[in-house]
């Protein structure tokens, strides 16, 4: 039965407004396997990703049992989710029974858990492959092209949460960073200020002593800074 185009816009709309809030990516993936499984009246559904050494890594799996079959191709790097990631590529087995020399281990694990169609589609950024998502049906099944284009919809939406994921954290430090930059400036400037009026001298020449004094003894500007406003050090 092809999927309710319906439930399938409620389901883009309802993902694609989440990328503007934070989110955790485990818990967005699983969701997503878990609506993929609705949407198309699957078995289940898993989604991996490439580790940064681009072997293929499970992610989430709908239901856990299927948590099997994803794991098998992590350890193997074979399978329809794993040719789907090499390759870039959908691929499609209406009936694994009719193909049981192409994964042999893959294949056989599948029987044991009533898997018999799998569909395997990459998620893919900029023409590389970053992840794989696969569909699991119960019975032998001709996967219509609208539901592989529906679902491949869903699969580029689960790698534009991977990007978007990357690019907060990016933010995130990087506004860790200026923070931490803006407290230092903060406290060597009151640093700066003490060393002058204790000594008589400019701003200039008290901030020099500051960064000679860190210098030579192997410490953080900050640092030194710190111990003048904080505990009353004035360099000698």
């Amino acid at each position: 039965m092809p999927h309710d185009h319906t439930s399938f816009l409620n389901t883009l709309t309802e993902f694609s407004s989440r990328l503007l809030a934070s989110y955790d990516v485990d818990s967005i993936l699983a969701e997503l396997a878990e609506r993929l499984t609705q949407l198309f009246g699957l078995a289940g559904s898993g989604v991996m990703v490439a580790a940064p050494d681009g072997r293929l890594e499970f992610v989430a799996a709908v239901p856990e049992e299927f948590a099997i079959l994803e794991r098998q191709q992590a350890g193997s790097q074979d399978g329809p989710c794993a040719t789907a990631y090499r390759s870039g590529r959908t691929v499609v087995v209406p009936d694994l029974a009719a193909e049981p020399h192409r994964w042999p281990t893959y294949v056989a694990l599948a029987g044991t858990i009533g898997v018999r169609a799998v569909a395997g589609l990459p998620m893919c950024l900029a023409g590389r492959s970053v992840g794989a998502v696969n569909l699991y049906s119960a019975a032998p099944r001709q996967w219509s092209e609208s539901d592989l284009v529906a679902a491949r919809v869903l699969a580029n939406l689960a790698t534009s949460f991977l990007i978007n994921a990357s690019l907060f954290d990016e933010q995130r430090r990087l506004t860790d960073q200026l923070q931490a930059a803006l407290e230092s400036r903060i406290v060597i400037e009151q640093a700066k200020g003490v060393l002058s009026a204790d000594h008589g001298i400019s701003v200039d020449e008290a901030f020099e002593r500051i960064r000679s004094h860190a210098r030579s003894r192997g410490q953080r500007i900050r640092d030194v800074a710190a111990a003048i406003v904080g505990a009353g050090s004035r360099l000698g």
